[in-house]
């Protein structure tokens, strides 16, 4: 892999290239909560994995041992995706170093040069492993990772590094002990993790298994044996499998039969293709009893191997499957360890973060001039579906990084938070929401409102920058489309008066029921009592103004008024009559807005 193609991975994931390195040669490194390190931030201890946990788990079919010097029981907490040009002694005088370096497009001189520095180092500065493409290819190399004392481990030359990477990683994170220290409940407690059910069903029914989700991706297997089919090593090792066998699940109607049902489907070997017998049955999102049937989340197969199923492997996938589909769908809600620090940041999940440490991990300034600015649906908020404002919000913290690299965004409830460290200007920080909210109605369709919140001057502040613009939201909701993207200062009037409207809605002792007359006489007679009434008030109570707005007759405006008066018995001559009864259809309007109809 060239260094382009390890930036294109980190890339991928999002993860940053160069983290607090003026140099801009330091590794990517990843600990096993899921947070960006470098041999330069100094974090607690965590609890690790052996090399053997880790070789176990991601299967011989990927990486094997060549030599360890010191045994597969060390420990492996950490792992950096490198090239040639991270392996230099001035990009690695920092400790910690990771315990596991993945070697990717580093040459046999560039590697051997590295392992004969290690060998200088003290213990504590040297990595424990290090997987490479070129292990078996030069005993000097192995000569020189014993001599300093790194198990040296052999990747399979066809494993694409953007799938080892998120393996490794996803193996360090499988330890519930990170969850704990944040204070989340262990969401895994009830249930063992994807690999470990894998294990489990191909221990209970016989065979090879590989769970994949909805694109067909390997989320998790169980160990191999020499009876791997073609396929499932290719599977494994991120590829693709054969096209011919891809069509022909295609013509016997697996996928199809996949999606429209949960039944174990038996799909018959394919010897022209070099694949073995497979059961397979579809993982579905979980649903309580009577609703709607569940999307596909993914699937289990189970190749088989020397020996034939188990007699009630049927079963045992079935209920494999709602074990699966649990996990997954819990995996695709739950944010991860950097996504809870995120949303602690904006106030969300109880609040509370350590200031500093959070900044380490996500390369921010913890003081200086930042913006937040919150997204929203329009009046159709409370009841787009979760995964549409899941695709919005991703949407959002794509234009959100191009607009600034450093930037951070989440997602809490149905609103979209982005902050933008470096800024000061509300007007520059509005006019590129402006342009989001423009784009996301000419592109896509969808109609948003947002609010920004300025002069944040510390990672402190942010919390309370997410309160104000929530405030801007609420208050702001009736007067769409005016208030598209605002700010506090331009419009307090609205969210002032709408706070008072939500006091006042939250008391119904405070509700004036003469208007119930009112509404119910406009109900049965069909009639614009109520429009008549809200003109009247528009317009200060100049009766020809409003009927001009009306479009009728000015007689016909007084008749209207004097019927709204013998209905509710308000004096509209009484300006305190006159306050009561455009506050209160003041309040009929914004429920009107904020709580459409089903």
């Amino acid at each position: 892999m060239s260094r382009l193609d390890k930036h294109q991975v980190c890339e991928l994931y999002r993860w940053p290239k160069h983290v607090g390195d003026p140099t801009g040669r330091r590794a990517v490194s990843i600990d096993r909560q899921g947070l960006l390190r470098t041999p330069a931030a100094a974090t607690d201890a965590v609890e690790a994995i052996t090399l053997r946990e880790l070789l176990s788990a991601l299967d011989t079919a990927v990486v094997g041992v060549v030599d360890a010097p010191a045994g597969d029981n060390v420990m492996i907490s950490s792992v950096a995706l490198v090239d040639g040009s991270d392996l230099s002694s001035d990009a690695e005088a920092y400790a910690p170093v990771p315990d596991l370096y993945l070697h990717a497009g580093v040459t046999n001189a560039e590697a051997i040069r590295w392992f004969n520095e290690v060998a200088q180092r003290s213990p504590e500065h040297r990595p424990a492993a290090v997987m490479s493409k070129n292990a078996t290819e030069s005993s000097t190399l192995r000569t020189a990772a014993r001599r300093a004392g790194v198990a040296l481990l052999e990747v399979h030359p066809k494993a694409r590094w953007d799938h080892v990477l998120p393996l490794v990683k996803r193996m360090l994170d499988r330890s519930r002990r990170h969850r704990a220290a944040l204070g989340e409940p262990d969401l895994l407690a009830t249930d063992t993790d994807l690999f470990g059910l894998a294990q489990m069903v191909a221990q209970n029914a016989g065979g090879l298994v590989s769970i994949e989700d909805a694109q067909s991706h390997v989320l998790a297997y169980s160990a191999s044996n020499e009876s791997a089919d073609n396929l499932r090593t290719l599977s494994i090792l991120g590829r693709e499998g054969p096209r011919d066998y891809l069509r022909a699940l295609e013509q016997w109607g697996v996928f199809d039969r996949l999606r429209e049902s949960d039944a174990v489907i038996d799909v018959p070997a394919h010897p022209k293709l070099g694949t073995e017998r497979r059961l397979v049955v579809s993982i579905r999102q979980p649903s309580d009893e009577g609703s709607p049937a569940p999307g596909i989340l993914g699937s289990i197969w189970l190749q088989q191997g020397a020996t034939p199923f188990t007699d009630d492997a049927a079963d045992v996938l079935r209920g494999a499957s709602a074990i699966a589909g649990r996990i997954i769908w819990r995996s695709l809600n739950a944010p991860s360890t950097e996504g809870l620090l995120i949303q602690r940041l904006f106030g969300a999940r109880g609040g509370g973060v350590d200031v500093p440490s959070l900044a380490g991990a996500l390369s921010l300034p913890v003081t200086g001039p930042a913006a937040v600015v919150g997204f929203a649906l329009t009046s159709t908020e409370n009841s787009a579906p979760p995964d549409q404002f899941a695709s919005i919000g991703s949407m959002i913290r794509l234009h959100a990084s191009s607009f600034r690299h450093d930037s951070v965004a989440t997602i809490i409830g149905k609103r979209a938070y982005v902050l933008l460290p470096g800024y000061r200007s509300a007007s520059t920080v509005a006019a590129w929401a402006r342009q989001l909210v423009d784009d996301f109605e000419a592109k896509r369709s969808v109609v948003l409102r947002a609010a920004v919140a300025v002069q944040v001057m510390d990672l402190g502040q942010v919390a309370g920058a997410r309160t104000e613009v929530d405030r801007v939201l609420d208050g702001t909701a009736a007067t769409f489309p005016e208030n598209r993207v605002t700010t506090l200062a331009e419009s307090r009037t609205a969210v002032l008066l709408g706070e008072i409207l939500d006091l006042v809605g939250a008391h119904p002792e405070l509700y004036d029921p003469r208007l119930d007359a009112l509404f119910d006489y406009d109900l049965k007679h069909a009639s614009s009592l109520r429009e008549s009434a809200e003109a009247y008030l528009a317009q200060y109570g100049d009766v020809r103004a409003a009927a001009a707005a009306l479009q009728v007759h000015p007689n016909t405006l007084r008749y209207r008024l004097r019927r709204v008066e013998d209905i509710t018995g308000i004096d509209l001559g009484d300006p305190s009559d006159r306050l009561l009864l455009e506050l209160q259809l003041s309040l009929h309007r914004r429920k009107e807005v904020t709580e459409p109809p089903a």
